[in-house]
């Protein structure tokens, strides 16, 4: 059975990440997005697409996997540690899922709502859902 990218809340990532040690919380927004919006609290950036030239990341499941072997998973488990992906909205963190899927992970989580969640009727961020507006915990350089 082929394993299925999975949609969770903002609440239920934060707490695979206080559950599971090894568990990775990607922030696939671009550079500019994680360092001046803001980013969840130990969240790593690998962006899905990023300047300047604003294509996808062609080595992005590379660099998710030299990541997880370079940390806190052991070898034979690399492509069953949870792989939380955060983005803006929860829209391209569905895209950058499937692509994981397609490399062999197992264990792919979106978050729904993403860092900022959907705009509001005044074109606003982060009052209808979103990391940021359920209080979890975030930083911003």
């Amino acid at each position: 059975m082929a394993a299925e990218l999975k949609t969770i809340s903002c609440k239920e990532a934060w707490q695979i990440m206080q559950d599971d040690p090894r568990a990775y919380l990607l922030d696939i927004r671009s550079s500019m997005e994680y360092l001046f919006i803001g980013h969840p609290h130990s969240a790593i950036n690998i962006p899905w697409i990023d300047e300047p030239d604003w294509k996808v990341n062609p080595h992005f499941a590379t660099e998710i996997r030299k990541l997880l072997l370079g940390g806190k998973i052991e070898h034979g488990e690399i492509h069953s540690a949870p792989v939380l992906l955060i983005c803006r909205s929860g829209k391209r963190s569905v895209e950058a899922g499937e692509l994981l899927l397609r490399e062999g992970f197992v264990n792919v989580f979106n978050i729904d709502e993403g860092f900022e969640g959907e705009l509001d009727e005044k074109h606003h961020r982060s009052t209808l859902g979103g990391w940021r507006y359920y209080d979890l915990p975030w930083e911003q350089c």
